[in-house]
């Protein structure tokens, strides 16, 4: 275990039941609807691709630029999201933010040409740096006795955001127009900015001295390369054009190339020494599979509704809704586990439910019944919600306070970079599925196949929830001789 970290046993039992106070309430409150916004925005545009399409006369590779223009801005600022927050203090920067983003989708919806259109969606992508400053505020005001349960409640709205958003987008793209779209985030971005004047706790500015510049040009240039690369696996379907391993090889190198240098460094512009933290890993890889897990379902089943079952976007929409359901039921309930059973038997727990849940997806078909199709959804989407908050919820604890902004950008990027790698990957399988698949019997086997796929990564996550789980317990049994009896809780909030 480093120096600059600390693992906490599992809470007592009463931390499950003391109420949030006021002020954490409103903290809540404003940080998750920036991050509702941000998310609900990706989805409902990403419904919007083919009406766009026709709507600008372009081909889809071109609209798809839409996609992949906002991912690359938002991964090109996120490393830098730390360094802003305590150089200028967190609540100026996710209120700047929140403002950039909202007169972005504006100008979004004046865009005149596709041209315009993508390079205000970069932009907006800029101001979706709002979600690792805010998740940063939230971690704060939390502190390490509360932060299971504030994961869960704040992930709720969140992660309804996929579920909601091609629903949204479906009745505003039929029944106004594809501007609205953009123009639906004008109010919300409004009101989280008054709101986060008036409620948000003053900033805090810690000085974090000069700028790591080189650091910087060189982990956005590796994040920008690696998600470029991955991205142009799903646009053109071949992993080995000139365009997808020039971006992926660069990236991979340059990324190489960060972290070597950034562990000689005094002051690197992140601490990738937290990952000498046993806890802290296997936290993070788990929360990386978990992007890519959580990315595979938002992927295939909207397509599989309306490739298989030839339903719109509306009620493809709709048909998802369990998934949410599942997250959602399993963020009201899973914070009082962690609180008692630690976060690494939670996590594996969780992973192995997400498993079972995809199990019957591998066997889906073009009649397969929706009743069946939305209890496994709400089963697969439970175990989601299960492993990803204990992640989350591990990978703060095992941080000092100080290192809180290093941690929440790293998870922000690894979780990209895992839901942009199983976006690739899944991309790629499933084209090759349907390229002969002309029966609806034919392309339902191709998305099994897919699934199969899906099934791989849901493996791959359980596999460092189990080494939380062993880690953990071999910390607490360490810690437990030297705590007197009754003093569990006390080392809880140290």
């Amino acid at each position: 275990m480093s120096a600059e970290t600390t693992t906490s046993p599992p809470s007592a039992p009463d931390a499950g039941r003391e109420p949030f106070s006021p002020a954490l309430r409103k903290v809540i409150a404003v940080t998750t609807l920036g991050a509702f916004m941000v998310f609900l925005d990706s989805t409902v545009v990403n419904v919007a691709l083919q009406t766009l399409t026709k709507e600008w006369d372009t081909s889809l590779s071109t609209i798809q630029w839409l996609v992949t223009a906002y991912l690359l801005a938002m991964t090109a600022v996120i490393p830098i999201s730390g360094w802003f927050g305590a150089r200028w203090g967190a609540k100026r920067v996710f209120i700047a933010a929140i403002a950039v983003f909202t007169l972005a989708s504006l100008a979004c919806a004046l865009a005149t040409s596709v041209e315009q259109l993508i390079a205000f969606r970069a932009l907006q992508g800029i101001g979706g740096i709002a979600v690792p400053v805010s998740q940063a505020i939230l971690v704060r005001a939390a502190g390490p006795r509360l932060m299971a349960r504030v994961v869960s409640v704040s992930g709720i709205p969140v992660i309804m955001a996929p579920v909601i958003g091609p629903t949204l987008g479906g009745l505003l793209l039929q029944h106004v127009g594809w501007e609205s779209i953009f123009l639906v985030n004008i109010p919300i971005g409004m009101i989280t900015v008054l709101l986060a004047v008036r409620l948000l706790p003053g900033d805090t500015i810690t000085h974090p001295g000069k700028l790591d510049v080189p650091g910087l040009v060189t982990i956005v240039a590796a994040s920008v390369g690696l998600t470029f690369g991955l991205s142009e696996i799903g646009n053109s379907g071949h992993a080995t054009s000139a365009k997808v391993l020039v971006p992926l090889v660069s990236g991979a190198l340059l990324l190489a190339s960060f972290i070597v240098v950034s562990l000689r460094r005094a002051k690197p512009l992140l601490d990738l020494r937290l990952f000498k933290d046993q806890t802290y890993s296997a936290a993070s890889l788990t929360n990386f599979f978990m992007g890519a897990l959580s990315l595979g379902a938002v992927i295939l089943m909207p397509l599989y509704f309306q490739t298989v079952r030839g339903e719109d976007a509306v009620a493809t929409g709709l048909l998802l809704i369990p998934q949410g359901v599942g997250i959602a039921v399993a963020l009201l309930r899973v914070a009082r586990f962690v609180d008692k059973f630690g976060s690494g038997p939670v996590a594996l727990v969780g992973g192995l439910i997400s498993i079972v849940g995809t199990v019957p997806f591998v066997l889906i078909g073009d009649t397969t019944s929706y009743w069946w199709i939305g209890v496994a959804m709400v089963v697969r989407g439970f175990g989601i919600g299960t492993c990803a908050v204990p992640a989350v919820t591990a990978a703060f604890r095992a941080v000092s306070p100080m290192k809180i902004p290093d941690a929440t950008v790293q998870l922000n990027v690894g979780q990209r970079i895992g839901g942009s790698l199983a976006a690739a990957i899944l991309a790629v399988v499933l084209q090759r599925q349907l390229q002969s698949a002309h029966l609806p019997a034919d392309q339902a086997n191709g998305f099994g196949v897919a699934f199969w796929w899906t099934l791989g990564i849901g493996a791959a996550a359980a596999l460092p929830a189990v080494l939380l789980a062993v880690v953990e317990r071999r910390t607490a049994a360490a810690a437990a001789p030297a705590a007197p009896a009754g003093s569990l809780k006390e080392a809880r909030q140290a």
